[in-house]
């Protein structure tokens, strides 16, 4: 009975070292999942294979030759079940989609909780290791990695002074940008017109200079660039 204690008591305390090692990083560079979210989705994720590990120790009243838990399935239902957790991090803003990789570590999170919650240390440890590496590491590799960025942007004018489709296009190209298809629309009781569009560049620079030319126009009563984000 000692022995079981000990090995429950270093799996928790391990599972929440680990969910909150990763969960620091997220804090860290401010998401909305960070320390205490990951930890607890760890400590989750050990606590239910811990059941399976123990099964003999709370199924008393049955003979332990009639078990027939199955541990796969149990770690199957708790990855099923994070998921939807690390949906609640995802929302889109235009066309803009954030949280994914936010999401992508409650996930593996929680793989690494069941890796704890059986006793595989060796690979949960490597799975922190390599979750924080991808998470810190390549961050620095991903930000010098030739990448097209891409924007939504909304342009709004008076109706009386907007420009048209073309002279839009023009200063968006102009800026280093290329633009899909533009979109218009009336808003504000048909007193302004607004163009919508999804623009993209080699190079991010390029948006301070379409923001600079944006506010030099004195027709643009309000203008807004929304880039995409992880």
């Amino acid at each position: 009975m000692f022995d079981e204690l000990t090995v429950m008591t270093i799996r928790i305390l391990a599972s929440l070292l680990a969910g909150g090692a990763i969960g620091f990083e997220r804090g860290f560079h401010g998401r909305p999942a960070g320390f205490r979210t990951h930890a607890l989705v760890c400590l989750a994720s050990a606590l239910l294979m811990l059941v399976t590990v123990f099964q003999d120790s709370w199924m008393t009243q049955v003979a332990i030759e009639t078990i027939r838990t199955d541990p796969a399935r149990l770690a199957q239902g708790i990855m099923t079940g994070i998921g939807f957790l690390g949906a609640g991090v995802i929302f889109k803003e235009g066309v803009t989609v954030r949280g994914l990789t936010t999401a992508a570590t409650i996930w593996i999170t929680s793989a690494i909780g069941i890796l704890i919650g059986i006793g595989f240390y060796f690979a949960a440890g490597a799975g922190v290791l390599a979750t924080l590496f991808v998470l810190s590491g390549l961050r620095w590799l991903e930000a010098r990695l030739p990448r097209t960025f891409h924007a939504e942007l909304v342009v709004r004018f008076e109706r009386k002074t907007a420009l048209s489709e073309r002279d839009l296009r023009e200063i968006v190209l102009a800026a280093g940008f290329s633009a899909q298809s533009i979109s218009h629309r009336l808003t504000s009781s048909g007193q302004a017109v607004e163009y919508r569009t999804t623009i993209r560049s080699g190079r991010i620079k390029s948006l301070d200079t379409l923001a600079h030319k944006l506010r030099e126009l004195k027709q643009v009563s309000e203008y807004k660039i929304m880039p995409n984000a992880d």
